[in-house]
């Protein structure tokens, strides 16, 4: 039934909108990379081939093969959840300016996020403003809750101009005088063409969901371990929003962080099952070497 769908080339509709074929490689790829054994992905593959039809949108796709990846693999199932799983640590974007200040300091970087600075003209908010050293990295993170979305040309001119007004201020104080500053700009979603080109002639550095190769949001997660609690299938909604709400955002502070898993107030069971799959996920191998 596999091969025959194929042949027939069911058209499925991505998160833009747009139309395109149901690939069953591209989805034994997406499986691979979250690290599912070769068992995992033909069961996967095989029900997803019997079941999918014209105009099934990604997401529905998505779910169903979460959930059986699920029931075979909670923990396997956690990296394949994880683009959706950045998605809800919205709907504002506060909680994803902390997780990036956090993949900075995992890099050694002193971090403060939601910074007002005084710049030459006015001042400005910067998300996360990062120091190692004589480096400066002062970030824009755009946050988006719709997978298909783009960071247009306009955001890099915009940052661009904020950042220069920011670091002609900073040149005139004595301690600045020969520190670098670096700009960036980190989306969950992708960028426009227009945008990385602009960038690229500005020595704007970008981070998006796959962009720059192999330095993507998502690689970064994934080798650096700086997961976000919304993949934990331990903890409720609720109590995945009472964690955001104290700035714990990352699995990693959650481990180290016994005084707000106390305020969960979890009975032993759930405590015991949520410290397992935390142990899990932070001593994963990075999917490079699997």
């Amino acid at each position: 039934m596999q091969n025959d769908k194929n042949c027939t080339q069911i058209m499925i509709r991505k998160a833009s909108g747009q139309m395109e074929p149901f690939k069953v490689d591209k989805l034994k790829a997406s499986l691979r990379n979250a690290g599912a054994s070769e068992d995992v992905i033909t069961e996967i593959v095989e029900d997803i081939s019997a079941w999918v039809n014209d105009g099934m949108n990604t997401k529905m796709i998505y779910a169903r093969a979460y959930s059986i990846f699920k029931r075979l693999s909670k923990t396997g199932a956690s990296h394949y959840k994880l683009k959706n799983a950045i998605i809800e640590l919205g709907p504002t974007g506060h909680p994803f300016e902390v997780f990036i200040g956090e993949i900075f300091k995992q890099r050694g970087y002193k971090v403060k996020t939601a910074q007002v600075i005084q710049g030459a003209s006015v001042s400005h908010e910067i998300d996360v403003l990062a120091s190692l050293g004589k480096e400066q990295i002062l970030a824009e993170c755009k946050f988006s809750v719709k997978q298909g979305n783009s960071v247009s040309v306009q955001v890099p001119l915009y940052v661009h101009s904020r950042v220069e007004d920011i670091v002609d201020k900073l040149r005139e104080d004595e301690r600045f005088k020969d520190h670098t500053f670096v700009t960036w700009i980190v989306t969950n979603s992708r960028f426009t063409p227009d945008s990385i080109q602009y960038s690229s002639c500005k020595g704007i550095k970008l981070m998006a969901w796959d962009h720059p190769h192999s330095q993507g949001l998502k690689d970064i997660i994934e080798r650096e371990k700086v997961f976000p609690i919304t993949l934990l299938n331990s903890l409720t909604k609720a109590e995945k929003s009472t964690l955001l709400s104290y700035g714990i955002v990352t699995c990693r502070q959650l481990s180290q962080a016994e005084e707000s898993l106390n305020k969960l107030d979890l009975n032993p069971r759930k405590q015991s099952s949520l410290r397992r799959e935390l142990e899990a996920l932070l001593k994963s191998k990075p999917l490079a070497a699997r």
